[in-house]
C-alpha cells in the first residue's frame, strides 16, 4: 500500500530532497504509524504529533492505502515543562517550572 507523507520542521531531513513537498511511501498492508517512522528512519522521540487524514493519531494507528500523513516534531525547546502548584494550596494557578 502507499501513503502520502508530509514532514514538518526538523523532520524534513528524513524525507527526500523535495523541499518539504509531500511524497509517497510504500508500506506493507496493516502497517501502523510506528512502522512508517521506522521506514523513514525517524526516531520515535522526535515525533510529537502525527495526523492521518487531518486527525491526530497515536503510533499504533493502522494505516490504509491512500492515507495522508503529517508528522511534526516537538516545536519548542529542550526538556518537557513540568507543572507545579504555587505554595498557596487555595490557589488555582499553575506555574511552569
Amino acid at each position: 500500500m502507499q501513503v502520502e507523507v508530509r514532514l514538518y520542521a526538523a523532520l524534513r531531513r528524513y524525507g527526500p530532497a523535495s523541499g518539504g513537498q509531500p511524497f509517497q511511501v510504500e508500506l506493507e498492508e496493516g502497517d501502523n504509524l510506528r512502522a512508517l517512522l521506522r521506514r523513514l528512519g525517524i526516531p520515535a522521540d522526535l515525533t510529537k504529533l502525527a495526523f492521518v487524514n487531518s486527525v491526530a493519531r497515536s503510533e499504533d494507528f493502522r494505516l490504509t492505502d491512500g492515507d495522508e500523513v503529517g508528522l511534526f516534531p516537538p516545536i519548542a525547546g529542550g526538556r518537557p515543562a513540568r507543572l507545579r502548584t504555587t505554595a498557596d494550596p487555595q490557589s488555582h494557578r499553575f506555574l511552569l517550572k
